[in-house]
């Protein structure tokens, strides 16, 4: 039985609040605006992940409950996980070979660079940046979360906000 990964990284965010840590800060209006486009996308496609996690910080766990509305995913459901805050590649992997394996799909949102460098490590994408609120589509052939980092995934799916190809697979990303 396979395994399926969403990757998407969290949606644009507001500089304009200097006083607030890098933790705190909000979407910013395009980020309010593409973050439910994205799900709507992923929803259009039938995709539905059995778990979603979230980073801390107030920018993904937004884009994480946005995207998660659209796919009627109980928002109470979403797991934040420090992991996911600029931890790196390798805690993020670590996680994920955590996962219960009665899940076969999950999704977890995040940021740049680690959620770039992951995708990459993960499946060879050939994506040299994840923009905001990019969303990655990795299946694995494996029954084992704890396998993903042994195991070459392959990207099935790909968009971003400015995309007008929708998901796509391949290696012809323009981002």
């Amino acid at each position: 039985m396979a395994k399926t990964l969403y990757l998407v990284r969290h949606a644009k965010s507001s500089w304009s609040d200097s006083s607030l840590t890098d933790k705190e800060r909000p979407l910013n209006k395009r980020g309010k605006r593409t973050a439910p486009d994205m799900g709507r996308r992923l929803a259009q496609e039938d995709h539905q992940p059995d778990l979603v996690i979230s980073s801390p910080a107030r920018r993904a766990f937004s884009t994480a409950k946005i995207i998660a509305r659209a796919l009627s995913y109980e928002i109470s459901e979403i797991i934040i996980d420090e992991s996911l805050y600029f931890s790196g590649e390798g805690s993020m992997v670590k996680m994920l070979g955590g996962l219960d394996d009665r899940y076969q799909s999950a999704m977890i949102v995040g940021h740049n660079p680690a959620m770039t460098s992951l995708l990459n490590s993960l499946c060879d994408a050939g994506i040299y940046n994840m923009p905001t609120c990019a969303i990655a589509i990795v299946t694995f052939d494996t029954a084992f979360w704890s396998e993903l980092s042994d195991v070459n995934g392959r990207l099935i799916g790909y968009d971003f906000p400015k995309n007008t190809r929708g998901f796509t697979a391949g290696s012809e990303w323009v981002n």
